[in-house]
């Protein structure tokens, strides 16, 4: 792919948690969590989700900790 043909994603200008104080990051909220995990698994970065520093580190602990008590999948349903 040349740099005219590469994907360009919607950046949100303002974070979703920063925004909205009552959306929490939980990592029992596995609804909330899946909108920040691709679908072969992988965690998807702050230019594509449009969150600050500080909640892309809660979302990635979360992320993690739901994966480790399975919650998650470690590997999405593409790669089984």
């Amino acid at each position: 792919m040349s740099a005219y043909q590469q994907r360009r994603y919607f950046k949100p200008k303002n974070c979703r948690f920063c925004a909205d104080s009552k959306v929490k990051i939980d990592y029992k909220e596995t609804d909330l969590l899946r909108q920040y995990v691709h679908e072969d698994g992988k965690i998807r970065p702050r230019r594509q989700t449009g969150t600050c520093a500080k909640h892309q580190r809660a979302i990635t602990k979360a992320v993690k900790r739901s994966r480790h008590i399975a919650l998650l999948p470690f590997v999405g349903e593409v790669l089984r």
